[in-house]
């Protein structure tokens, strides 16, 4: 396995534990190290097992739906149409949640970077005080390139995925494209079938809206 950049590795750290850390930046900038690193390990195990929870639910919940549709239906068409949509979409919730597991594979490393690597520790804490301080500027630049949609509707690890990468391109003179690279490859890592194709589109709206600005 190619051996990612510590950026990389505090970006997925910032994204694991910036939904559980203190609202006020001025709390995180007061944190020692040692404390700064226990409350982004303590927030990333956090996140990560009330998505996969979340997923699981989702995936059983659409599992017993398309059962008892089958069951209560009298082999029409139309109704095993719909089990089999709800069994497939059973499936896309259980194949995410296996995926984000997976990344779990990953978390030694996660906890030995943020304990050894100042680098490591001083970009997460970077782009969370940064998505702290200016939560309500990202938000709108978020919102102003969705369609259709609102920002409190997004699930939340996509909100943190947008938020982190349009702190990093407003604020932390990270290239665009980088910045959306990087997200495309969290979603990839950790949100939903479609996640990352979301995220790549509306991030590349923010850019084009930026421009025009």
């Amino acid at each position: 396995m190619q051996r990612r950049k510590p950026q990389q590795i505090a970006r997925e750290l910032a994204l694991l534990s910036l939904s559980q850390l203190p609202v006020s930046a001025k709390k995180l900038e007061k944190l020692q190290d040692d404390q700064l690193v226990s409350k982004l390990v303590l927030g990333a195990v956090r996140t990560l097992t009330t998505e996969v929870q979340d997923t699981l639910n989702n995936a059983a919940g659409e599992l017993q739906r398309s059962n008892d549709r089958l069951l209560s239906s009298q082999t029409r068409a139309s109704d095993i149409n719909t089990a089999r949509t709800m069994l497939q979409e059973a499936i896309a919730y259980t194949q995410t949640a296996i995926n984000q597991l997976g990344t779990a594979v990953d978390f030694p490393e996660l906890i030995q970077l943020a304990n050894q690597d100042k680098e490591v520790r001083n970009y997460a804490k970077e782009i969370v005080i940064i998505v702290s301080e200016n939560r309500h500027l990202i938000d709108q630049l978020i919102s102003d390139a969705l369609i259709d949609w609102q920002v409190t509707r997004l699930a939340q690890i996509d909100r943190d995925i947008l938020q982190i990468a349009v702190a990093e391109m407003k604020f932390m003179q990270v290239p665009d494209s980088i910045a959306i690279n990087e997200a495309v490859e969290l979603a990839k890592r950790y949100s939903g079938d479609e996640g990352h194709r979301f995220i790549n589109g509306v991030l590349r709206r923010v850019t084009e809206q930026r421009k025009t600005a």
